[in-house]
C-alpha cells in the first residue's frame, strides 16, 4: 500500500493505523484452540459456532486496540522518532490525530467489551475477569512491562495460554494437558515476531531506555533464541502424538524449514531497517504454523 500522501483521519490512515496484517497473529492461537475443541466434541456434534465466532472477533478488536494503544503511547514518549527501524506509525507520521487516536483506544476497548460480554452465557462468569486482565495487560504492556523485559512473557500467556485455553474452555467446559501444550506451543511461535521486532530495534531500544528480553541478552543470543523458540514450539508437538493428534505433531514440520530459513536470512541481515524483510517472513511463517497445526487436529 503506497503511504504517500495519506489523508489525515482518512479510513486509509486508520487501516494503517489497525496494523491489519497483525491480525494473524490473534487468529492463529483462537484458531487451534477452536480446531481441537471442534475435534473433541466431532464424535459428540455439541461444538457451538457462536461463541466460537465471538472469541475469534473478541481476539480480532483487542489486537486493533493493542496496536492503537502502542501506537498512541510510543508517540507521546517520544520513541517513534526519524531513528525507528520498523514499519511507519499512524500518529508519528500524521495520518491520525492525537486526540482522535484516544477515542478510537477507548472505542476498541468498550467493542471488545460488548463483543466479549455474551460469553458469560458459554464460559460463566469467570469469562468478566479474563476480559478484565485482557484489556488491563492491553495497556500496560506498552506502558510499562515492555520496558522491563516481560513483553516475551506476555506474548506466551496471552498469544499462547489464553487464546488457545479460553476458547477450548468455554466449549468444553474443560482443559486438557495437549491443549496446554499446544498453547504454550502456540505462544513460542508467536513470540518469534517479537523477538525480531526487538532485535531490530535494540540499538535504539538501549538509547530509549526500553530494557526488552533482547536488549538484556544482547545480539548473538538473540538470535540464537529465535531459533530455538521455533524448533521448541515443533517439538512440542510430539505431546500431541499422545492424545490421538497424530497429524498435529507431524503437519508443522514445513513451519521449521521456513522458520530456519528467516532465522539464516536474520542471521545474514545483521541489523538495520532490512530486518523488515525477517519480520514479514516471521509473520507468514506464524500463519503457517497455525494453518498446519489447525489442519493436523482436524485430520487427526
Amino acid at each position: 500500500m503506497n503511504e504517500d500522501n495519506i489523508i489525515k483521519n482518512s479510513a486509509r490512515a486508520w487501516l494503517l493505523a489497525a496494523r491489519h496484517k497483525t491480525l494473524a497473529g490473534a487468529a492463529v492461537p483462537v484458531m487451534i484452540g477452536l480446531s481441537l475443541a471442534f475435534a473433541d466434541l466431532r464424535a459428540a456434534g455439541t461444538f457451538d459456532w457462536l461463541p466460537a465466532l465471538l472469541c475469534m472477533l473478541f481476539a480480532f478488536i483487542m489486537q486493533i486496540d493493542a496496536n492503537f494503544i502502542n501506537d498512541y503511547f510510543d508517540f507521546v514518549r517520544g520513541n517513534d522518532d526519524e531513528t525507528r527501524l520498523g514499519p511507519k506509525r499512524a500518529c508519528a507520521q500524521g495520518w491520525v490525530g492525537v486526540g482522535a487516536m484516544r477515542v478510537a483506544m477507548a472505542s476498541t476497548t468498550a467493542s471488545a467489551c460488548l463483543v466479549g460480554l455474551p460469553l458469560i452465557f458459554y464460559g460463566g462468569v469467570e469469562m468478566v475477569l479474563v476480559g478484565a486482565v485482557c484489556v488491563l495487560f492491553c495497556f500496560l504492556y506498552t506502558t510499562h512491562l515492555s520496558y522491563r523485559g516481560l513483553g516475551d512473557v506476555l506474548v506466551v500467556v496471552f498469544f499462547g495460554l489464553v487464546p488457545v485455553c479460553v476458547p477450548y474452555y468455554i466449549e468444553t467446559h474443560g482443559l486438557t494437558l495437549n491443549v496446554f501444550v499446544a498453547a504454550i506451543a502456540c505462544g513460542l511461535v508467536i513470540d518469534t515476531l517479537l523477538v525480531v521486532n526487538n532485535y531490530r530495534d535494540i540499538d535504539n531500544d538501549r538509547r530509549a531506555g526500553k530494557i526488552t528480553l533482547c536488549v538484556r541478552i544482547g545480539e548473538r543470543v538473540s538470535r540464537r533464541l529465535y531459533l530455538m523458540l521455533g524448533i521448541t514450539a515443533v517439538l512440542a508437538g510430539a505431546v500431541y502424538v499422545s492424545g490421538g493428534y497424530l497429524f498435529a505433531a507431524i503437519f508443522p514440520l514445513p513451519y521449521l524449514l521456513l522458520h530456519y530459513k528467516s532465522y539464516k536470512r536474520l542471521v545474514k541481515i545483521g541489523k538495520g531497517a532490512a530486518l523488515n524483510t525477517v519480520l514479514g517472513e516471521t509473520a507468514r511463517n506464524m500463519f503457517a504454523y497455525g494453518l498446519l497445526v489447525s489442519l493436523g487436529i482436524l485430520l487427526s
